[in-house]
């Protein structure tokens, strides 16, 4: 009889973290979901001043990186190759 009081008292423990942990649980669900409603109601209010949210938004619009200007892809002659005035170089001897 006494090997049974521990497995109780173990039982109990277990059953109060479950208890504990479900409660928990709900908690978190209902934090999120008011949050998910605190931004609709913040959009809303942005959509009715006329702002209007683009993908990305809150990302810097420039850039510290330098990008190479874009070359125009313009139809090539006959030949794809380099022009003859290109391969012409003149070396010094």
């Amino acid at each position: 009889m006494p090997d049974e009081k521990p497995n109780d008292d173990v039982e109990k423990v277990l059953a109060d973290l479950k208890g504990i942990e479900g409660r928990k649980q709900t908690l978190i669900d209902e934090l999120l979901r008011q949050k998910a409603d605190a931004v609709k109601a913040f959009d809303d209010k942005l959509a009715k001043l006329g702002y209007q949210a683009k993908d990305g938004a809150g990302r810097p619009k420039k850039s510290h990186h330098k990008k190479a200007p874009e070359k125009s892809k313009a139809p090539a002659g006959p030949s794809a190759g380099p022009s003859p005035a290109q391969t012409k170089t003149k070396r010094k001897a």
